[in-house]
């Protein structure tokens, strides 16, 4: 990559790894897209189903259904994934596609994973 292309800011550079992933998986209404954001407070995950171009559930750590068993971001992101795979549930959504969102699978994205795999979601 010639020097007048390089990604000038990490969040640049978690845009094009987010871009290169969505160009390879795609959400539907059977399989949704299970989105991960994760700010520096605060960690968002939503169901999306690509071919409407709609959201199906969302959650965010500042719901007050999200009741953390473990201190931190870490047990507020694993209660995020478990609250998101119950109401995907109820929604009758077994199965998701997990989208990291550019981020390493690690830490706060892989507690909304297993909290999400907990409450039965398959991946």
């Amino acid at each position: 990559m010639r020097p007048i292309h390089k990604p000038k800011s990490r969040a640049e550079r978690r845009y094009r790894r987010h871009r290169r992933v969505r160009k390879k998986i795609s959400g539907t209404a059977e399989r949704p897209r299970l989105v991960v954001f994760r700010s520096l407070k605060h960690v968002y995950a939503q169901l999306v189903d690509d071919s409407q171009s709609q959201t199906i559930v969302g959650v965010s750590d500042l719901a007050k259904d999200v009741r953390p068993e473990r201190p931190g971001k870490v047990g507020a992101s694993f209660a995020v994934g478990k609250l998101l795979g119950e109401r995907a549930k109820v929604k009758g959504i077994r199965a998701v596609v997990f989208d990291r969102g550019g981020y390493p699978y690690h830490g706060r994205v892989k507690a909304v994973a297993e909290g999400a795999r907990e409450a039965g979601l398959e991946f």
